[in-house]
């Protein structure tokens, strides 16, 4: 499948003697359609177009999905790579909750049914975890013993904590201004921890500096180099969300853009599975979530331009804030493709957001996780989504690495003496202020 090109054997071609790559084939530019060896490679040499991964998926069933091991490894037979039992350790993440969310939907005014796909049950509270894995066991079978990676928090817990289950080095490099959580947790998962001053754009630019430094021969960054198998870890959530439906589509999601991979791998998953017969081709819509204060995409939507222009990220949802994000165009593409709709909102929203899921559902979100439900909520205001149609939204962290975002919003009922009556009071008073 893969045709010839004078690339470096150092960038497109794979090394002799790794291991089988599975089901995938070859590289394609997503641009131009070039196609080169299965490496660490990320730009096409003809265009400079990003790299994705060609497969071969003949073969595929729902048994053999069904038989394999309850986490996201059971879609091996559609993922570039997968986790070798006996010979790999990872942190094995996936086969995350699918909530159904009445309550929240009760309180949106919608009658169609909700639903919470909740990744902060993976194991460092993020849906990172997914595409870390997959990055991951790309890099063994390169040759490659240190993984590192550019990042805005998440994606820094998963690679240090992946590397420390694997007995591997990690190198992280992430803005100076992240949340604590975020840092503290990363730097207690051992591995080497750079913060740069800067915004996270700064620290991707100098990640993508040092490939082909003679310092990072024997790296893989999960989202520079080794991208093109990075990337396809966000699938498994749109497989997951099809299977724990009985195998079948939903008519609208909800997903937060960073870079915007994981809105389009969900797209992505979903047409495989059609294609597959493994579900009915039915239509759905996509729509896309951005934090007012980097929203790049919402406004390159808005305005009807393909172009997405960056901008200084200025936002609580820090795990949000890539000013000029990598796939912003393609997710435009499946945006209008499918009919759905991008919009953002402003940080006081994404506050409301999180406490309302957290009051409604139980599931305390993340800042990312705030801007879906606010958003939801603007998309239903605005007659863009249909509050009617069975729909999913993505939480993709836990709000305890973002406390700092509602610190100034809640707080204790009251603060009050060692008394009985003074409990009484209290309780009456609330109970006068939110009748039920």
């Amino acid at each position: 499948m893969s045709t010839s090109f004078d690339a470096p054997a150092s960038s497109l071609e794979s090394k002799p003697g790794t291991p089988d790559f599975g089901p995938a084939t070859d590289l394609v530019c997503r641009e131009c359609g070039a196609s080169y060896a299965l490496g660490a490679a990320y730009a096409c040499i003809e265009c400079f177009g990003p790299l994705e991964v060609g497969y071969d998926l003949s073969g595929v069933t729902r048994e053999l999905i069904e038989s394999g091991p309850q986490n996201m490894w059971r879609y091996s037979c559609l993922l570039p790579v997968a986790s070798y039992a006996g010979d790999e350790r990872n942190l094995n993440p996936g086969l995350t909750r699918l909530v159904r969310a009445d309550n929240l939907a009760a309180a949106l005014g919608m009658t169609g049914t909700l639903w919470v796909k909740d990744d902060s049950g993976n194991p460092t509270h993020s849906f990172k975890d997914r595409v870390v894995a997959v990055a991951q066991s790309a890099a063994r079978r390169l040759g490659l013993g240190t993984i590192a990676c550019a990042s805005t928090g998440n994606l820094a817990n998963a690679v240090a904590a992946a590397a420390a289950r694997a007995g591997q080095d990690s190198v992280v490099v992430i803005p100076s201004n992240l949340e604590d959580g975020k840092v503290l947790t990363t730097a207690t998962y051992g591995g080497i921890l750079l913060a740069v001053d800067g915004n996270y754009d700064d620290v991707n630019r100098l990640c993508s500096e040092l490939i082909g430094d003679p310092l990072t021969a024997d790296w893989g960054f999960v989202n520079v180099n080794l991208r093109p198998y990075y990337a396809e870890g966000s699938k498994t959530v749109g497989y997951e969300i099809a299977e724990q439906l009985g195998w079948r589509l939903p008519d609208q999601v909800v997903a937060p853009i960073a870079s915007g991979s994981l809105l389009t791998k969900v797209d992505k998953a979903w047409r495989e599975l059609a294609k597959l017969g493994l579900v009915d081709d039915t239509p759905w819509k996509v729509y896309g979530a951005q934090a007012t204060g980097c929203s790049p995409v919402a406004q390159a939507f808005r305005d009807g331009r393909d172009v997405v222009k960056p901008v200084r990220p200025d936002t609580i949802a820090k795990s949000l804030a890539i000013g000029n994000p990598a796939d912003g165009p393609y997710a435009l593409d499946v945006v209008r493709r499918t009919g759905g709709a991008i919009e953002d909102v402003s940080d006081a929203e994404v506050v409301e957001g999180i406490r309302l899921l957290a009051e409604t559902e139980g599931i305390f979100a993340e800042t990312a996780g705030g801007v879906v439900v606010a958003n939801l909520r603007k998309l239903l205001a605005t007659g863009q989504l249909d509050g009617s149609k069975e729909t999913v939204i993505l939480n993709t962290g836990d709000g305890l690495k973002t406390l700092d975002a509602i610190a100034d919003a809640v707080g204790p009922t009251a603060t009050i003496a060692h008394d009985v009556d003074e409990v009484t009071r209290v309780i009456s008073e609330h109970h006068a202020r939110t009748p039920s």
